[in-house]
């Protein structure tokens, strides 16, 4: 398929009603209000499409950019071409879903995590903790460094309240998946967790709320769901 006949397919999906539900999340114009499940009907046309993604994403049209990301070829995704996706995000959704989908799955996640966590900007810093957390969730143990996200434990304690919001929610999920997926660490994430206790996050115009972490690794826990990793961050 082509860049036109993809977006030709994605318009005619497009509901009124996802579209004001995606408005309400802080997804930016344009869109079309395409839901997922049809995104993946257009996805089993076009396979994993290296360039065609590209071409999407270059667009800015929400479903188009959602929809390369699903699309992508983490083998073939530069960091350059992380790096611009990262910028161009203009959603929480792009920003903590899409971008950190494609890096953590490609061979750059934990050297463009580190960096993004380092950003200035808000929605680049949750990117960043967002990565991170979807590479804890598909790396085996033994491929990650322990001591490091020790370390970075510690730093979401420290600087979690003092932060901006949507890196709040980034942190809070990182932590989270940190003490879900690597069992070495459930422990120290469950402490980390105590410590940080209930964080504010401004959700908008929505009735979704900021998980308590500790109560959702105890929840894990109990169904004998910790240290289960994922196939694929991309869902």
């Amino acid at each position: 398929m082509t860049k036109a006949e993809v977006l030709a397919e994605l318009e005619n999906y497009g509901q009124a009603s996802i579209k004001k539900v995606l408005l309400k999340h802080g997804i930016n114009e344009p869109l079309w209000g395409v839901k997922v499940e049809d995104m993946k009907k257009i996805l089993k046309k076009t396979k994993a499409n290296h360039e065609l993604s590209l071409e999407l994403y270059d667009t800015g049209i929400y479903d188009a950019m959602y929809l390369a990301g699903l699309m992508a070829d983490e083998n073939r995704i530069s960091k350059e071409d992380l790096k611009r996706w990262a910028i161009h995000a203009n959603s929480p959704a792009l920003h903590e879903y899409t971008v950190p989908w494609i890096a953590a799955e490609s061979r750059y996640g934990l050297e463009l995590a580190l960096e993004w966590i380092e950003a200035d900007e808000e929605g680049i810093a949750s990117t960043g903790w967002a990565t991170l957390s979807n590479l804890v969730s598909i790396k085996e143990d033994k491929e990650l460094n322990i001591e490091l996200l020790k370390q970075l434990l510690d730093r979401v304690a420290a600087q979690i309240h003092s932060n901006r919001n949507r890196v709040k929610y980034a942190m809070n999920g990182f932590v989270i998946a940190t003490a879900c997926f690597v069992k070495e660490l459930t422990e120290t994430g469950k402490q980390t967790a105590q410590k940080i206790g209930k964080v504010d996050v401004d959700m908008g115009d929505t009735a979704c709320k900021i998980p308590s972490a500790l109560e959702y690794i105890q929840k894990t826990e109990s169904k004998n769901y910790i240290g289960k990793k994922r196939k694929a961050a991309r869902c």
